[in-house]
C-alpha cells in the first residue's frame, strides 16, 4: 500500500521525491531523486517539524481563540524547493512547477486512506 501512496504523490506536479515517515522519524519508505541518507534525515525533519506544528497550533489556537487545531499539515520553502507534510507522508516539489493545493489535496487522499 505505501508503494502506490508513494506511486501517486510523485504524479503531483513538480515531485521529486516523495515519502512516508514514523511519529519518532524513522523512514518507513521513499521514491524519487534523493539519496537514502538524505531522504533519512527528510523523515526526521518532518517528524520533528510536525509535532513543533501541533504544539504551535495548539497553543496559537488557546492563545487567540482562533482555531489553528487540529494540525492538518504544513509546508517549508526555501531556495528552489518545498516540503509539503500532512499526516506521516511528504512530498518534496520543485517551487517553480508547485501547485501547493494539488499538493494537499494528495496528501489528504494518501494521508486518510
Amino acid at each position: 500500500m505505501t508503494h502506490e501512496k508513494l506511486e501517486t504523490l510523485m504524479k503531483i506536479k513538480g515531485a521529486v521525491a516523495a515519502g512516508e515517515f514514523k511519529e519518532n522519524g524513522e523512514l518507513v519508505a521513499y521514491k524519487g531523486q534523493m539519496p537514502e541518507d538524505a531522504a533519512k534525515m527528510a523523515a526526521m525533519m518532518c517528524a520533528a517539524n510536525t509535532m513543533m506544528a501541533k504544539m504551535q497550533s495548539e497553543g496559537f489556537s488557546k492563545m487567540t481563540g482562533m482555531k489553528w487545531s487540529p494540525l492538518v499539515g504544513w509546508a517549508v520553502a526555501a531556495g528552489e524547493y518545498a516540503v509539503c507534510v500532512e499526516g506521516n507522508y511528504g512530498v518534496f516539489v520543485q517551487l517553480s512547477n508547485a501547485d501547493f493545493n494539488e499538493a494537499f489535496k494528495v496528501l489528504h487522499e494518501v494521508a486518510h486512506k
